[in-house]
């Protein structure tokens, strides 16, 4: 089928029948401009059309199809050419549209998916809903492109591709879990107590801890070792506090003011605006947090954030003597020999430099034994 031969046929009928493209239209019901698209070669008026249009023009639909005027001669060879071509051209137009439709729909599934992973916070279940929605639209897009296909390959091709994808979502989402710490939207159990959300996933179990508090914090673990009840829990966010990064600011000297600054702003209660000086001659440590003690005592808080904040200093910086903590209310000082002789198995935590299991074993993990926090507290500090 020539579509540019046609067009030029189709022009030159409609000019002997001293009709505009506008009149030519309005006939026909379409507009000005898909008849000069016809005429122009662009594209082939619809099956539909063509008897309406052979009418207008005077001609048979086996001349239009032929773009030419057929003689009575040829006319049944030249009917059986155009009747295969015509299907041969919907057939075409068809699979073309169904083409068109399968890549649309895989884009906007892909687009869907994009979305709910840009849009949606990573504990909200809407990003997993439309992302599998956004799946499942895309493999309906997929599957036409295989519809010719027997059943059995049409089966196994749009399971991998559904597979595929299923899995490249849930490793997007592990990558972005271990990264920047968040919950994993693909969770098949979440459970929530009252200190933590645990959200079970396929690739690792992610802790929320002190779930919507100023220290909330997230612990994923990939080997799946920990349950709720062996899960470390503090009051504080582990992920500043803990000795995993508090240990960088290990230092043999006070003074250090850059080192020391990073310290205290890592450990509990720098959320308050403080300030700190350093004594030199004595190697003592003070610092004026800029609030009032009995303020943010709640659940024995205050008494959790000195003792955490001594044990962590007279650790990772050898020669501070004393330190000394300021607020609106009350001053807390403590000095190196007390927390040697009255902080339990102290010596452990700094044995072999600093031993990081010792540490949260006979420190973090204290830090939720409140009868340990009021009996040792009351030993160590003085106001």
């Amino acid at each position: 089928m020539d579509i540019i031969k046609i067009g030029k046929f189709i022009a030159e009928k409609r000019k002997e029948k001293k009709l505009t493209q506008e009149g030519l239209a309005e006939k026909l019901g379409v507009t000005s401009k898909t008849i000069s698209r016809w005429e122009n070669g662009n594209y082939m008026p619809d099956i539909s059309l063509l008897k309406p249009l052979s009418e207008e023009l005077g001609i048979t639909v086996n001349d239009l199809i032929s773009g030419e005027k057929v003689d009575k001669e040829h006319y049944q060879e030249k009917l059986e050419e155009n009747i295969i071509s015509t299907i041969d051209y919907t057939s075409k137009k068809v699979h073309e549209k169904s083409k068109l439709i399968a890549e649309m729909l895989m884009l906007f599934g892909i687009g869907l998916i994009f979305i709910a992973f840009t849009i949606f916070q990573a504990e909200s279940s809407w990003g997993a809903i439309y992302s599998v929605l956004g799946l499942i639209i895309s493999l309906i897009g997929f599957s036409k492109f295989n519809k010719k296909k027997s059943y059995i390959k049409r089966l196994f091709l749009n399971l991998g591709y559904f597979l595929l994808i299923l899995i490249l979502l849930i490793g997007i989402d592990y990558a972005n879990v271990r990264l920047n710490k968040v919950a994993p939207r693909f969770s098949y159990l979440i459970k929530t107590t009252e200190d933590m959300i645990i959200y079970k996933a396929p690739l690792c179990n992610v802790y929320r801890i002190n779930r919507n508090t100023k220290n909330e914090y997230y612990i994923v673990d990939t080997k799946k070792s920990y349950t709720e009840e062996t899960v470390p829990v503090t009051p504080f966010n582990r992920d500043e506090a803990g000795i995993d990064n508090i240990i960088k600011f290990k230092n043999e000297y006070i003074g250090n003011n850059s080192n020391d600054s990073h310290l205290i702003d890592s450990l509990p209660l720098s959320e308050y605006e403080y300030e700190f000086e350093i004594d030199t001659k004595n190697l003592g440590l003070t610092i004026d947090y800029h609030i009032t003690d009995w303020y943010i005592n709640e659940n024995q808080y205050l008494e959790k954030c000195l003792l955490y904040n001594t044990v962590s200093i007279f650790s990772l910086i050898d020669n501070v003597q004393s330190i000394t903590f300021n607020f609106s209310g009350n001053s807390y000082k403590v000095n190196r020999k007390q927390v040697e002789s009255l902080y339990p198995n102290y010596n452990d935590i700094i044995s072999n430099e600093l031993n990081k299991n010792n540490f949260n074993q006979y420190l973090e993990n204290k830090m939720n034994d409140n009868e340990f926090i009021k009996t040792t507290f009351n030993k160590i500090f003085t106001k």
